[in-house]
């Protein structure tokens, strides 16, 4: 059996929550290409549904890389999972749930 070793990097998202970390649309675009030349398997582009600066930068890296897969960030939210969609990561759109009571009640109207 052989066996192959994939990469997933969240270079492009992680990457921005460094305090004075800003990338342009036209650095993302220039990474993510550099990282699909070195091989990675998958591009966690963005968060579609944080901005419309994310939402325009993953539509951008969708149209120019052509073998990793691109991911869009979503929250386990409909609108999140809309925004991936629309933003042409919806084949490998990565959910997450926040498990802090405080913040699954944000935009509730009840909440125990």
């Amino acid at each position: 059996m052989t066996q192959q070793i994939t990469f997933y990097d969240t270079t492009l998202r992680d990457g921005e929550q460094t305090i004075g970390v800003n990338f342009s649309i036209e650095d993302k675009v220039a990474i993510a290409t550099a990282l699909e030349a070195y091989g990675v398997s998958a591009i966690e582009a963005g968060f579609p549904a944080a901005s419309q600066k994310d939402f325009d930068a993953v539509v951008k890296i969708a149209q120019t890389i052509t073998q990793a897969k691109v991911v869009g960030l979503a929250r386990l939210v409909r609108s999140d999972i809309d925004q991936a969609i629309q933003a042409h990561a919806w084949q490998n759109a990565q959910q997450f749930i926040y498990l802090s009571q405080r913040r699954r009640c944000i935009g509730t109207t009840s909440c125990t």
